[in-house]
């Protein structure tokens, strides 16, 4: 484990590799779910990711029971984040390409805002109604009321369940700003994991089929992608860059990882990228960014 003291090149070119590692990840999750109901995707991805962080923190002895002060951040991150966004964003991905789907998960910003400002008193000065303004005029170009086929019930559930995974990221990331924090989130993610693998491992029995998997050598290199980078190292990385980077910097930089998605996405599964998506991921994006940096 890297100490929490490292240098500003060291800390970016970690921001770089959660970058590119959550942006791979969409693509990659997209492959899964083709061979893997999307319950079971996320169960099995969040098991092994507990195994690791099990044996992460048992080696750098930082492994903990959780403080009782911790528990509401465990249970809000583990259901709203890990349960939630991970399951509804393995269903939609289930029917909307993966480079659409990317930038519908990282609309999450635009429904913080709104949600800081009813919940958590934060102020709403107009460069943010601007950011909201604008990210929701992406939203619309992206789906064409016009031109979308209304009566395509794969694409509605799709892109809705879409949306609603970022509402539920949205929901963890506003208890978070408001939690007091005990333990350190690295101690705590091995409890937030273990806490959705139940849950996922529940839902997944109660809905869906026992998986019958065939362990072929791309989904073997897709769930060890999708746990060791997308997930643990991901993670962790983010929790150092965190440490050692402005939060500006990150909340700006962070939103490269939808153009990773959609470049990886064209790359990897050969998905068309057309002016409407161009436009409507930068409208998204920069609404996005006008928002985050009138938090400043």
């Amino acid at each position: 484990m890297l100490n929490r003291e490292i240098s500003r090149t060291t800390a970016l070119v970690l921001f770089a590799v959660v970058i590119f590692a959550w942006g791979l990840n969409w693509p990659v999750t997209k492959i899964i779910v083709a061979e893997v109901t999307p319950l079971w995707t996320v169960a099995i991805r969040t098991g092994i990711a507990c195994a690791v962080l099990l044996m992460l923190l048992w080696f750098s002895g930082q492994l903990a029971l959780p403080r009782p002060g911790d528990i509401p951040v465990i249970v809000a991150i583990g259901f709203f984040h890990m349960v939630a966004f991970s399951a509804l964003m393995a269903a939609g991905l289930k029917y909307v390409p993966a480079g659409r789907s990317v930038v519908l998960g990282y609309t999450t910003p635009l429904w913080v805002t709104p949600g800081a400002w009813l919940f958590l008193k934060e102020d709403m000065p107009p460069s943010r109604l601007i950011g909201i303004a604008l990210g929701l005029c992406g939203l619309v170009v992206m789906f064409n009321p016009l031109a979308f086929d209304w009566s395509d019930r794969q694409a509605l559930i799709g892109n809705g369940l879409l949306l609603l995974s970022a509402l539920s990221w949205s929901v963890s990331i506003l208890y978070v700003r408001a939690h007091e924090w005990i333990s350190t989130p690295f101690q705590l993610g091995l409890w937030q994991t273990l806490l959705a693998t139940v849950v996922l491992t529940v839902l997944a029995l109660l809905f869906e089929p026992l998986p019958d998997i065939r362990w072929t050598t791309p989904l073997v290199f897709a769930f060890g992608y999708n746990v060791l980078i997308g997930t643990v190292l991901g993670f962790w990385a983010m929790a150092v860059v965190n440490r050692s980077v402005p939060a500006t910097t990150t909340s700006l930089g962070i939103l490269g990882t939808p153009v990773v998605g959609i470049v990886g996405s064209a790359l990897l599964l050969g998905e068309t990228i057309d002016l409407p998506l161009i436009l409507a991921t930068a409208m998204i994006l920069t609404g996005v960014a006008i928002g985050t940096f009138s938090r400043r």
